[in-house]
C-alpha cells in the first residue's frame, strides 16, 4: 500500500509540472497566487478511499514523501510537500491528509490509553478488572486529635471492582477474599462529612460499602468511569463560608488535587445552590461534573475510589504519612484557590515602589452579630495614615468578592467568618483581626490567627477591652461575661453563642490606630 501511494503522489507531482510548463507566462509570473485562490485547496495525497492507512504506517511514509529525490541521488519525480500547509480537504488539521480524520485520531488516542494505563473492565463488566487480585478497602479511623476531635472524620479508600449505587446508598466491591475490615455482615457503613461532629452526623446521608464474593452478585454498570471517585456529603454547616472551606472544599483539595482533575465527584446531601455557589473550585478539582449521589438511579463502575475526605484543623494543613503524603500546605490551597478564580495578585503592593501609590485596605463590615459600630470612624482613621479604604459585606458572589478581596494589601475585620476571606489575599499581604471580649483568644489564633501564618501572611491582632463591647449595656459587671468568661466557654458553645458571640464593637481609636500603623510597617517587611 505504501508503494501504490508513493506512485500516486509522483504521478500527480509530474501532472502538475506538465500543466505549469504549458500555462501563459503571464500566469506563472503574475497571478499565480491569484490562480492559486480560485482553486480549491491542492490535496497533499490523491482521494484512495480504499488505502485507509493506520497511523502509524503514516508517520513512517511521510518522511520518504518530504525527501523522495534527495536520498542517493535518485532520479525520481521530487514530491510537493510543503513543510506547513493548508489543511487538505475534510481534515481538521493542517498538513494532515485527508485519509485520516480527527475522529479517528481521537478514537486511536482513547484506545491507546485504554489499553495502557487504565484496568481493563472485568468479564462481568465491572471496571476494577480481576476482584479476587484488585479487591482493597483500607479506612483511617484515628479520630484523636487533642483539641480538635472534629478534624479526624473516618476516610475509606477503595480499589477493584467498584460498582456504587446511589439509589442503594451502597459501593458495592467485588471481593472474594472477604479481607478489608468489613463487619459481619461484609458491610462498612459511614457518613462522608469531613467534620467527625455527632450532632450534625444524623443528618448526613449513610453510605454502606458492601462486601461481595463475585461479579454476580454486585448490580451490573450502567456507566463505566476510567477515573477514581470521590464519595463525599455537603450537609452540616457548609451554608457559612468557614465551613465551606473547612469541611469541603480544603479537604476536597487535600483528597483529590493530586488527581490533576482526573477524578468524579459524587455528592450526597446535594444542594444545587452550593454546587453552583462553588464552580470554579469543582471544575479545578474535577473536569466531569458533579454526581448528585442523591438522585442518580445508575451504577457507577470505578477501578478506585474514596468514601469521605481527608482534613486536618481550621484552615490549617500539616504534613502527615497517610492524610497529607504530599506535603500540601495552606499556601498551596492559596494558590490552587486563587487560580480556580483567575485571581492574579500573588503579592501586595510595595510601598514606595510606585510614586504616590497608597496601600489598599478592604474591611469587611457585618450584617448581624460582632458589627463594628464605629466603621467609619475607624475607616477615616486608616484614611488619614495613609491607606486607600474599601468597605464591603461577603456575599453569595464569591468571584467577585475573591476579586476585591485579591486586590487588597491589607484585610481588616471583627472575628468571624468573613475573615476566611483571607484565603483571597495576595501571599505577604496583611490580617487584621479585631478580637471581640470574652476570653476569645484561642478561638481568634487557631481560627484566624495561626491560619494567617500558615498561609504566609502578616498577622495584626486587636484585643477589645470591656469598655469597647456592647455587651458592657447588656450585663452587669459582675455577670460571668466579664467576672470568669472562661467559665461560658467551658459550659459549651450553646452558652457561648447566647453571650459573647451576640455582642458588638466599638474600638478607642486612641488604642486602635498603632495596629493600623504596624499594618503599614509589616507592608514593609
Amino acid at each position: 500500500e505504501l508503494d501504490g501511494v508513493l506512485a500516486a503522489v509522483q504521478a500527480a507531482g509530474r501532472r502538475r509540472r506538465q500543466e505549469a510548463a504549458h500555462a501563459p507566462p503571464g500566469l506563472r509570473l503574475q497571478d499565480r497566487a491569484q490562480e492559486a485562490r480560485r482553486r480549491p485547496p491542492r490535496r497533499l495525497l490523491p482521494r484512495a478511499p480504499h488505502l485507509r492507512l493506520p497511523r502509524q504506517a503514516l508517520r513512517h511514509l511521510l518522511p520518504r514523501l518530504r525527501f523522495i529525490g534527495r536520498e542517493n541521488g535518485n532520479a525520481v519525480d521530487p514530491v510537493d510537500f510543503p513543510e506547513e500547509g493548508p489543511a487538505a480537504a475534510g481534515s481538521q488539521e493542517p498538513g494532515v491528509p485527508e485519509v485520516l480524520s480527527r475522529k479517528e485520531d481521537e478514537a486511536e488516542k482513547a484506545a491507546e490509553a485504554a489499553t495502557t494505563s487504565v484496568p481493563k473492565p472485568s468479564a462481568e463488566g465491572g471496571a476494577g478488572g480481576d476482584g479476587a487480585a484488585l479487591a482493597k478497602m483500607s479506612c483511617d479511623e484515628n479520630g484523636v486529635d487533642e483539641g480538635f476531635p472534629y478534624a479526624r472524620p473516618s476516610v475509606c479508600e477503595l480499589s477493584g471492582d467498584i460498582r456504587i449505587s446511589p439509589k442503594q446508598k451502597t459501593m458495592y466491591l467485588v471481593n472474594p477474599s472477604g479481607a478489608g475490615g468489613f463487619d459481619e455482615n461484609g458491610e462498612k457503613r459511614l457518613r462522608p462529612y469531613a467534620r467527625k461532629d455527632d450532632f450534625l452526623l444524623p443528618a448526613v446521608v449513610e453510605v454502606t460499602v458492601k462486601s461481595v464474593p463475585s461479579a454476580a452478585a454486585a448490580p451490573q454498570c450502567t456507566k463505566k468511569h476510567r477515573v477514581p471517585a470521590v464519595v463525599f456529603s455537603v450537609a452540616g454547616y457548609t451554608d457559612n463560608f468557614f465551613h465551606d472551606n473547612t469541611d469541603a472544599l480544603i479537604p476536597l483539595f487535600l483528597t483529590a488535587s493530586h488527581l490533576k482533575g482526573e477524578v468524579q465527584l459524587l455528592i450526597t446531601n446535594y444542594k444545587p445552590w452550593w454546587v453552583q455557589k462553588y464552580t470554579p473550585v469543582l471544575r479545578k478539582l474535577s473536569n466531569y461534573d458533579p454526581i448528585n449521589f442523591d438522585a442518580d438511579a445508575g451504577v457507577h463502575c470505578f477501578a478506585a475510589g474514596f468514601l469521605g475526605l481527608y482534613r486536618d484543623r481550621d484552615l490549617i494543613i500539616s504534613p502527615h504519612p497517610t492524610r497529607n503524603p504530599r506535603n500540601y500546605t495552606m499556601v498551596d490551597y492559596n494558590r490552587f484557590i486563587r487560580s480556580a478564580y483567575a485571581l492574579r495578585r500573588d503579592r501586595p503592593s510595595a510601598l514606595g515602589e510606585v510614586p504616590g501609590m497608597r496601600p489598599q485596605m478592604l474591611i469587611i463590615s457585618r450584617g448581624g452579630t460582632r458589627k463594628l459600630l464605629n466603621l467609619e470612624e475607624v475607616a477615616a482613621a486608616a484614611t488619614e495614615l495613609g491607606f486607600n479604604v474599601t468597605v464591603a459585606e461577603a456575599g453569595a458572589d464569591v468571584p467577585a468578592f475573591a476579586a476585591l478581596v485579591n486586590a487588597a494589601d491589607v484585610l481588616l475585620a471583627v472575628h468571624g467568618a468573613g475573615l476566611t476571606n483571607q484565603i483571597f489575599l495576595p501571599t505577604q499581604a496583611v490580617v487584621v483581626q479585631i478580637v471581640p471580649w470574652g476570653n476569645m483568644d484561642w478561638m481568634a489564633t487557631n481560627f484566624y490567627g495561626q491560619p494567617a501564618r500558615e498561609m504566609q501572611l502578616r498577622y495584626v491582632e486587636y484585643y477589645v477591652d470591656e469598655e469597647e463591647t456592647s455587651l458592657k449595656d447588656k450585663y452587669p459587671r459582675e455577670h460571668l461575661v466579664f467576672s470568669d468568661p472562661k467559665a461560658l466557654h467551658k459550659q459549651g458553645w450553646q452558652a457561648l453563642a447566647e453571650t459573647i458571640m451576640k455582642q458588638d464593637v466599638k474600638v478607642n481609636l486612641t488604642r486602635f490606630r498603632p495596629f493600623l500603623l504596624q499594618a503599614i510597617d509589616k507592608l514593609q517587611e
